[in-house]
């Protein structure tokens, strides 16, 4: 089991997006993406922009991993597909690729495209360099993120806390602290609006 920690700086429920029932990373992150295997976790602090640093964002258990292709097409994530006129949490679906019959990847009009609606090509390219989304057991706390406990601040100095990139070789023992305190303290869920709302 290895754990993840980055800083999630800009958080506008899209990467992640932990709406209509599942917490998927689907853009950005391409590393976490490709590296990340079932029942690995991934922890996303808060960033300074945000007034939350040292906090929990998210925090969540790999439970599946998808192709975009995959993703695009089960009908268990058809609401995560963006919609720009809709409420802000369709606004910020995260099921944006596919490819077309020609091969082709495709990106829909989102977050990640450009204000008329074209592709983002240097975000398309980024995004699909990993052709993975991680679908998590998650507690999503956004804007109400909940402090990390000093012990995880300094263990034996290391902080599980990132700062520029992300961090994933940390000891078993502080994982395995971490875990445990996670799930005794908290349930899963969604728990607060992201914090760049």
């Amino acid at each position: 089991m290895t754990l993840y920690s980055y800083v999630v700086r800009w958080d506008f429920g899209f990467a992640p997006n932990p709406f209509h029932g599942f917490c998927t990373l689907a853009t950005c992150k391409p590393d976490i993406r490709r590296r990340a295997q079932v029942d690995d976790w991934i922890a996303g602090t808060g960033s300074r922009q945000s007034d939350l640093a040292g906090r929990l964002v998210y925090a969540m258990r790999v439970t599946e991993t998808l192709s975009f292709d995959q993703y695009w097409r089960d009908r268990r994530f058809r609401d995560k597909r963006p919609n720009l006129h809709g409420s802000r949490m369709q606004a910020y679906g995260d099921s944006i690729y596919h490819r077309g019959r020609d091969g082709e990847w495709r990106q829909e009009n989102s977050h990640h495209s450009l204000a008329d609606g074209n592709a983002n090509t240097l975000n398309l390219e980024y995004d699909t360099k990993t052709d993975r989304i991680l679908v998590y057991n998650f507690t999503y706390w956004g804007a109400e993120g909940p402090e990390i406990p000093s012990q995880f601040r300094d263990w034996d100095g290391v902080d599980v806390c990132a700062g520029r990139g992300l961090k994933c070789r940390f000891p078993e023992a502080l994982v395995s602290a971490f875990v445990t305190w996670f799930r005794e303290v908290w349930g899963p869920g969604y728990r607060g609006r992201p914090a760049s709302w």
